[in-house]
């Protein structure tokens, strides 16, 4: 895992001429940041990325919130035909997104959500938020009921229930879910791609690929790319390392 991003990095820092006499695998003979101020400037780099932490955080948030409301009408609501419903929700997270762009486009078209980043949030939220309701569906239905029945013996209704006994219960679970959706909505390509056509909302990814179908770029300055494109993401994920180390041991119920 360590030796692609280490290429990469070799490349980043090296002139056009010292790769052309040395080759991606050789050292670089000094630091030569050109190639980054290049890519910088010519894709509006930091509003590329407050894009995407924007479209990863909107997802995020709203598909877990999604989630768990789905799954406790799943889980513990134990609504009539649950398992016809989880069925339709698995299939859903598995359909192509090849087979989503033209129907999505002609609704977005005639909604006024295309080229702008609330198509690519909706998108993510319900196909996002569809996986996130199978998986706390099976979570909350094997929640123990004492703790349930103890809250309402206690006066608690439905939703007092869901926010303060299910959730804080089920927190590092949560936690683990928004980390991945984050993770999954950085690194997505082909729905940013046809729906965010304005340079001023395009993503990371999004960007990265424009440039290089516009110009010439050298491999000094694709190695540039590459390395800022997947330096946020791995930002994220050491910051939230040890949430999602947390979430795994501690499993779903305490």
């Amino acid at each position: 895992m360590g030796a692609p991003l280490l290429l990469v990095l070799l490349n980043a820092v090296k002139s056009p001429e010292d790769f052309s006499a040395h080759g991606p695998l050789g050292l670089p003979s000094g630091i030569y940041l050109d190639g980054i101020k290049t890519f910088w400037e010519a894709v509006d780099f930091p509003r590329k990325v407050w894009n995407s932490v924007l479209i990863s955080g909107l997802v995020a948030v709203f598909g877990v919130l999604v989630s768990v409301l789905n799954a406790y009408a799943l889980g513990i609501g134990r609504v009539r035909g649950r398992m016809w419903v989880l069925v339709a929700f698995l299939l859903a997270t598995i359909v192509p997104q090849e087979a989503l762009l033209y129907p999505l486009y002609i609704m977005f078209k005639n909604i006024g959500l295309y080229d702008t980043i609330w198509s690519v949030v909706v998108v993510f939220v319900v196909v996002h938020g569809a996986f996130g309701t199978y998986l706390l569906a099976s979570v909350f239905g094997a929640f123990p009921r004492e703790l349930l029945e103890a809250a309402a013996l206690d006066g608690a209704n439905r939703r007092q229930i869901l926010w303060r006994v299910v959730v804080p219960v089920c927190r590092p679970t949560l936690a683990v879910l928004a980390v991945f959706f984050f993770i999954w909505t950085w690194n997505e390509f082909l729905i940013p791609l046809s729906f965010l056509v304005s340079a001023d909302n395009q993503t990371v990814q999004v960007g990265i690929a424009t440039l290089q179908g516009e110009r010439i770029m050298n491999v000094t300055t694709i190695s540039a790319s590459a390395l800022l494109g997947v330096l946020p993401t791995l930002i994220f994920f050491l910051v939230f390392q040890r949430t999602l180390t947390r979430g795994l041991t501690a499993g779903a119920i305490k």
